[in-house]
């Protein structure tokens, strides 16, 4: 069975760091393509991040590039999503995915959701 589970979302400060995790099971994880993407009451789902195997590339989108950097660890099963310089807008339910390669750009790609979690962004 495939699990993504993800944690580490927290209320937080503008201009403070959290860092995100995702275990993953039930599946090759070093083989697969992975991101983050949130979900915000009343918007769409937004793709924020992909770590890409093959190819192999890594994709931020414009909202964040240069404050959340996407990262696995192979022996753990794990992607991490670091985000720095967080804005009241950045509040969301962060959710990450997997797909089988080879990876493609859009979110229609990825077969499995994890059930996400909460980040919160005071002013």
């Amino acid at each position: 069975e495939v699990r993504l589970v993800e944690s580490g979302g927290q209320l937080v400060q503008s201009g403070g760091s959290l860092r995100l995790s995702c275990a993953a099971s039930g599946f090759a994880f070093r083989n697969y393509c992975m991101g983050w993407s949130r979900q915000a009451p009343g918007k769409e789902r937004e793709g924020l991040a992909r770590d890409n195997t093959i190819p192999s590339a890594t994709y931020y989108a414009d909202s964040v590039k240069g404050r959340f950097t996407i990262s696995r660890d192979n022996a753990k099963n794990t992607l991490y999503l670091q985000m720095d310089s967080l804005k009241p807008e950045d509040t969301a339910i962060y959710l990450c995915a997997a797909a089988p390669p080879p990876c493609q750009r859009s979110l229609s790609q990825y077969v499995h959701w994890g059930q996400g979690t909460q980040v919160t962004v005071s002013s």
